[in-house]
């Protein structure tokens, strides 16, 4: 009966669609306000109690590790300047009991082979696997809802969401049957299919629960297009023999990996933002009537 207690972020991609912001900076460090991108998807996994978060990087992600990282002559700054409310925000980013654990990825050859490089590190446990530019603003956050999943019914959960037909071919896409309020389970799912094709509309996005028995079974399929391990492929594996749910998650997603994504992701938290956002929300207004 272990609980998740382990996250994985692949974050090795290259990040061209923000080309050339992405040139020498992680996608997944572009802010969202005053905040990274992968700030908010590790304080999603905290929510849920996860405590080990492990990171599975590429070339010129150092950035990401610097980040959670003690900063030194920041903190000296700070200090000096008698800036304490940032000072102890900087100090305090995230518990001291959560453990950062950094996997280089040698090459980009899938995100289910990202999955497979953090094997040693997860072991024989549950974990999570987080794609921090899906941004998901939900309450409680939505790894915590499917932790609670995963408690309840002990195996595989996947967070879905309905997307317009035409999209199916941009998501991994499950045939499934309702067996509980925002619960079905998943008799089949296909990778990026085409609209014509597609057995629903039901997508899956960037939050997994998973069961450690997957890392037999990306071991053990086919690499697809582009010499590329899937993680679709080997949860298509995972159901001949492990049942496998599809959570219809409570909250919003802010795809941040695309550029209108980004934008609406920005303005969204900009008015919600403390400091700036009733200023932020009365030149939105001024906007619309010029």
């Amino acid at each position: 009966m272990k609980k998740v207690r382990k996250a994985v972020f692949p974050v090795a991609g290259m990040g061209t669609r923000f080309l050339p912001a992405t040139k020498a900076s992680p996608k997944e460090m572009l802010p969202i306000v005053d905040k990274p991108l992968i700030q908010y998807a590790v304080e999603e996994a905290v929510e849920a109690g996860i405590t080990d978060m492990v990171f599975v990087t590429g070339r010129s992600k150092r950035a990401i590790e610097d980040h959670f990282d003690k900063a030194y002559e920041l903190e000296s700054e700070l200090e000096a300047r008698g800036k304490d409310e940032l000072l102890d925000f900087v100090r305090n980013m995230i518990p001291k009991n959560i453990n950062c654990i950094y996997i280089r990825q040698a090459e980009a050859l899938g995100l289910g082979h990202a999955v497979l490089c953090a094997k040693p590190v997860i072991g024989d446990e549950p974990f999570a696997v987080i794609l921090a530019d899906d941004l998901l603003d939900g309450k409680p956050g939505v790894i915590k809802q499917m932790t609670d999943t995963y408690d309840y019914y002990r195996c595989s959960v996947l967070g879905v969401q309905d997307v317009p037909r035409a999209d199916t071919k941009s998501y991994g896409i499950v045939e499934a049957r309702p067996v509980a309020d925002r619960i079905e389970q998943i008799s089949a799912i296909v990778e990026k299919p085409k609209p014509e094709e597609a057995p629903s509309t039901l997508a899956v996005v960037g939050r997994y629960i998973l069961t450690p028995r997957i890392f037999h079974h990306l071991e053990t399929i086919k690499p697809g297009s582009g010499g590329e391990i899937q993680l679709t492929d080997g949860i298509a594996s995972l159901l001949s023999e492990e049942q496998v749910l599809a959570y219809r998650y409570a909250g919003t997603r802010y795809d941040c990996g695309s550029k209108l994504g980004y934008l609406q992701a920005m303005v969204v938290f900009g008015q919600r933002h403390p400091e700036v956002g009733p200023e932020f929300t009365a030149y939105l207004k001024c906007l619309e009537t010029n």
